[in-house]
């Protein structure tokens, strides 16, 4: 039996936007009652982006796949599929996020658009969808994977339960991920998902179970809250750092290469002790061959791509790296990709 020969696929351009409002360490001190030089060390926030007038998710996404196109001096129509990889919480709810983003790039017939979704890991799930499809579909040669991101609104700064997530910010990140393309190629990617922690994390109302009412919205219950945030912290902790030590170590094996092989992590933005200890783990220099973004805070799913941007602006990475993008989600999910650059 003849085994197929998988086509190659690649990163063949990108885009980021990021909005210029930002809520500053002073500001976020005052309103969470956390002294600044705790949200500045520990959390790992000088500042963080925040939406101004306009940015809203889905728009978020599209400016930053415009300036992927541009990049790529290629158009909408040249585009087969648009994966939808940025978060529900969008201009409206009961959208099809990638089918609006379709409209605002022009509405290109060329192509058709889904979601998918996996919280802060949900942009690896989306290059993963898009390397399969090409591979396995010799129609489809190019995938815009799209992501916009505002779940800054859903943190209320004086509940303690969810201080954790008081980094959460605003931004968009776009991808075109082309099919027989061998400048950075898409190698191996890993993900892993918990459902023991499917409850610890979410909006109390605003579902089947707790519809949205007038009485919920004076509770706060429209924004993310964590029930047992102790209990959480106790059972989280240890086992989310060896789950990113384990994504990054099977996608490095999926691709053939080893921890030593590392050049750039583009890691997530998490508090500054766990990314360090991350980054250690695996045998990187977490500020020389990595970015923390302590200046525009954690943008979910976008922060490996906006990684890669500033990796390269700062003159970390360079052709021939090998680049591992890490990301993880509640729920609770962990993912790693492999990038040969250049």
């Amino acid at each position: 039996m003849v085994k197929m020969e998988l086509r190659p696929v690649g990163l063949e351009s990108w885009g980021i936007y990021i909005p210029k409002k930002r809520h500053t360490s002073d500001y976020i001190a005052k309103e969470t009652g956390i002294p600044k030089e705790i949200i500045e060390e520990k959390f790992g926030l000088k500042s963080k982006s925040v939406p101004g007038p306009g940015d809203h998710t889905v728009q978020m996404g599209a400016n930053a796949s415009l300036q992927a196109l541009e990049r790529a001096d290629i158009t909408p129509e040249d585009l087969d599929v648009i994966i939808w990889a940025g978060e529900v919480y969008a201009e409206r709810p009961m959208v099809v996020n990638g089918i609006k983003l379709q409209q605002l790039l022009g509405n290109p017939m060329s192509s058709w658009a889904f979601d998918v979704n996996q919280r802060c890991g949900t942009f690896l799930v989306g290059i993963l969808i898009a390397k399969s499809l090409i591979q396995t579909n010799p129609n489809i040669n190019r995938i815009l994977v799209a992501s916009g991101y505002r779940n800054c609104d859903l943190i209320n700064y004086k509940n303690q339960r969810s201080r954790f997530m008081i980094s959460l910010a605003a931004s968009g990140v776009a991808a075109i991920i082309r099919a027989d393309y061998k400048k950075n190629e898409i190698l191996g990617i890993s993900a892993i998902s918990d459902g023991r922690f499917a409850d610890d994390v979410y909006v109390p109302a605003g579902g089947t179970i707790q519809p949205i009412t007038s009485k919920a919205l004076e509770d706060g219950l429209n924004y993310l809250d964590v029930p047992d945030s102790e209990g959480l912290k106790d059972r989280l902790d240890k086992y989310s750092m060896d789950s990113f030590v384990k994504v990054i170590d099977n996608a490095l094996t999926q691709s053939g290469y080893v921890r030593e092989d590392i050049d750039y992590l583009a890691l997530l933005h998490m508090k500054r002790s766990a990314f360090e200890y991350v980054a250690t783990t695996v045998g990187v220099d977490p500020y020389s061959q990595s970015t923390y973004f302590e200046e525009i805070g954690h943008n979910g799913q976008n922060d490996s791509i906006i990684s890669i941007e500033y990796g390269i602006r700062d003159g970390k990475i360079k052709n021939g790296d090998i680049v591992v993008m890490v990301s993880a989600g509640i729920g609770w999910a962990w993912n790693a990709g492999v990038i040969r650059w250049g």
